[in-house]
């Protein structure tokens, strides 16, 4: 190693010659193109399942779990929650390479899990009237329509939660140690399972393990109804419960907050990549049989979140994660990956968008179909029918193209280098 270069003496009478500084610069910041992947993976998943051609119509494995148990399309919402907790994790590795302070840091985290949570709010209001018939009202006004729709706007949703786990994992990241944070999922984990299963549930006094199976009379239910009430939930849920309710949300940070452990665990560049992937795999693997092993006691549930659910869910995430990196920051067989990067680097974008497009031409728009009037995903769904598809392979083939479509869009978004950013 070269000795630290000093002034050199200068002849009596002369100025020293000054040394030339150099600013350090902070750390570069790596990113990994098969977290992008496995993101765009994930969004893409995401608007499939969400747009088919008819309800009525979809295969088992793109439909989510009755109640408890799960299909693939139940593992789309952890799997986003988990990269967001990856992500946000680098995030503040890097901001504290750059001198960022706990204060900055917590302010940036405050500003985008409330954005977040605004975007959902807005995209359940839109468009901020109600279009259709008014229960005992014959001809509304356009006054009378902009009220019921107040009255009757869902709170919570799909973003709000994301916004809502957002903070929760990234300020106990940024407020503990790593051992603090260990313990603190675990009592999240434990902590729900104790409240919905031992608690009584008002009203009608029974012990949360003996009604985990009836959806409207779990704790998290009786909740939603009493805080929220019923007509600021999912409509879906007849007023019972809403999925994306406030209790639930709190394992569903735990999710992202295992999503941070793995960020943590990425970003440290000491460590052969290898080395990395077999802990990500070997860890993956022993969180999802720990979680099936829980489901015996506590069934795998999306709609409650269970700690099962979360626990098995981040396993089989982080497993399928490795597995991407394994192949494309590897193997560099990146080219199967490409496509998606459309997604993976645009997800707000795709989300606010495609949430606007699907209100849109499911609720709000309508043709005439044979003399009917419908919707234009109704009157497409039928066409590909009536050209000899099965009811299933039509309405997949509308995802599909509704799926393409985006893909197009956010394609030209990537080409002009915009990224809808919070």
């Amino acid at each position: 190693m070269l000795p630290p270069r000093t002034a050199r003496s200068a002849p009596a009478g002369t100025t020293p010659e000054p040394l030339a500084t150099v600013a350090p610069q902070p750390p570069r910041r790596e990113r990994l193109m098969s977290l992008d992947v496995f993101r765009g993976l994930t969004v893409a998943g995401m608007l499939l399942v969400n747009n088919p051609g008819s309800w009525g119509a979809i295969y088992p494995p793109l439909e989510h779990a009755e109640w408890h148990g799960w299909t693939p399309t139940d593992l789309i919402f952890p799997f986003f929650l988990f990269i967001v907790g990856i992500t946000t994790q680098l995030s503040l590795n890097a901001r504290r390479a750059q001198g960022a302070t706990d204060a900055d840091v917590t302010r940036q985290v405050l500003r985008r899990g409330a954005l977040i949570f605004l975007f959902g709010f807005l995209l359940n209001w839109f468009p901020f009237f109600q279009w259709g018939d008014i229960p005992g009202i014959a001809a509304p006004s356009f006054g009378e329509r902009l009220a019921f729709r107040v009255e009757h706007l869902r709170i919570m949703g799909v973003l709000q939660r994301i916004g809502l786990a957002y903070i929760i994992a990234a300020l106990i990241s940024v407020k503990t140690t790593l051992r603090q944070q260990v313990v603190i999922l675990a009592s999240l984990l434990y902590g729900y399972w104790f409240v919905m299963s031992l608690i009584p549930v008002p009203p009608h006094g029974m012990v949360g393990q003996l009604v985990l199976g009836e959806p409207g009379a779990t704790l998290d239910a009786w909740l939603d109804r009493v805080i929220l009430t019923p007509n600021h939930m999912w409509v879906g849920g007849d007023g019972l419960r809403d999925p994306e309710g406030l209790l639930s949300t709190i394992p569903a940070a735990g999710t992202a907050l295992f999503g941070n452990f793995v960020g943590r665990w990425i970003g440290q560049k000491d460590r052969s990549i290898h080395e990395r992937l077999s802990a990500m795999f070997a860890c993956g693997a022993i969180a999802m049989m720990i979680g099936l092993m829980w489901n015996w006691s506590f069934p795998i549930n999306k709609s409650l979140w269970t700690s099962s659910y979360a626990l098995f869910c981040a396993g089989t995430a982080c497993v399928a994660l490795a597995t991407v990196i394994w192949l494309v920051d590897v193997q560099k067989w990146s080219a199967w990956g490409k496509p998606f990067l459309a997604f993976g680097l645009n997800p707000m974008l795709a989300f606010v968008g495609s949430g606007l497009v699907a209100r849109t031409i499911y609720s709000i728009v309508r043709v005439n179909y044979d003399g009917k009037s419908v919707s234009p995903v109704e009157a497409i769904y039928q066409t590909f029918v009536r050209v000899g598809l099965a009811p299933k392979n039509a309405s997949l083939l509308f995802a599909l193209c509704f799926v393409g479509a985006f893909y197009l869009g956010l394609r030209y978004a990537q080409k002009r280098g915009f990224v809808f950013k919070v």
